[in-house]
């Protein structure tokens, strides 16, 4: 699966960008392979259009905010957040206000300190994560490009079977190979999966933990959202709670613009935002280098292609999911071109 070729793929959010990358000015984006210019107007609501005049082509990403609007930086044309021209500065006074020229704009919301994005009516809302204002804190991560699909990072977010190796520095048990087993429950825009795995609890994770024991269970619950993102509620013992939201939006068909942060249901107190980011970053990094050997183009059909063990389910429907949305909308839109 290339996403810049699916266009079923436009039809759901992506998180594009922390809020406070726009606060002095607008940022641009790909998404799908489309070049977008993201920005706050007047009132602070979040705004995406395509990052190109439409007076003489030049990027609106290079522009600058003035009194709630979006002003090319060329010629200082100004746009409201629906794309449309509201000021021509070198017209007449008496000759001033809403034209009926703009640029393509796009669904985008503030969410989760993040600007979220739909190229096209989306199939489903944006998820509510129960954790977000139930006392849990929220500690932004990362946001960075990584060269590997977004379906990759997803099945890997669901596979029990790579703990062992992949993490083998940090907290994986190589002396215990053998994946945990799971429970999957399917929903309509994806699936939750349940499940127990006890790890090695290495020094730098008794820290953010607040527990000296070398072992320890992470109870999970992994919910997939279709297409490329994951909330997974680590439970542990002590009662600490450890949400992580990773979303991979895809850039291109070999990139993709990774977005994690967590709920936590400690303190600043009880265990630093630093150390906590510190740990993840050791375990995403290890997820990267191994993610960014991988073959972009995904098959959703896998026969002859790429071979499963029993620990491949989550993986395995993931593609067939999205190979079951596909069938049933993708030939609608077509359609309507």
């Amino acid at each position: 699966m290339r996403p810049t070729e699916t266009p079923l793929l436009r039809r759901f959010w992506y998180p594009v960008m922390p809020v406070g990358h726009l606060a002095e000015g607008p940022k641009p984006f790909r998404l799908l392979g489309q070049d977008l210019v993201i920005w706050l107007d007047g009132e602070g609501k979040a705004a995406a259009m395509d990052d190109r005049c439409c007076h003489r082509t030049a990027k609106l990403s290079k522009g600058f905010y003035t009194s709630g609007r979006l002003a090319c930086g060329y010629h200082g044309w100004e746009f409201s957040a629906d794309g449309r021209v509201m000021r021509v500065p070198q017209r007449p006074v008496d000759r001033q206000g809403a034209t009926n020229m703009r640029v393509p704009s796009y669904q985008a919301e503030i969410r989760y300190g993040h600007v979220w994005v739909a190229l096209e009516n989306p199939l489903y809302p944006l998820p509510d994560f129960e954790e977000e204002g139930l006392g849990f804190r929220r500690i932004d991560e990362f946001y960075e490009v990584w060269s590997c699909a977004g379906l990759r990072l997803m099945e890997n977010s669901f596979d029990n079977a790579h703990f062992a190796f992949v993490h083998r520095t940090s907290f994986g048990d190589q002396g215990h190979p053998e994946p945990a087993k799971l429970e999957i429950e399917e929903h309509e825009d994806g699936f939750m999966m349940i499940t127990e795995v006890p790890v090695r609890n290495p020094e730098i994770q008794k820290k953010v933990l607040n527990m000296e024991s070398d072992t320890t269970v992470r109870h999970m619950r992994g919910r997939w959202y279709a297409p490329f993102l994951r909330k997974l509620r680590i439970q542990y013992p002590n009662g600490l709670s450890h949400s992580i939201v990773t979303c991979a939006t895809p850039i291109d068909d070999a990139s993709s613009m990774v977005v994690q942060f967590v709920f936590r249901n400690d303190t600043e107190q009880q265990a630093k935002a630093a150390d906590v980011i510190a740990f993840d970053r050791i375990v995403t990094d290890e997820d990267r280098d191994i993610l960014e050997s991988t073959d972009p183009d995904v098959p959703l059909d896998q026969i002859g292609i790429e071979m499963n063990m029993p620990s491949d389910r989550p993986g395995v429907l993931m593609r067939r999911m999205l190979a079951r949305m596909i069938a049933a909308h993708q030939p609608a839109l077509e359609a309507a071109e």
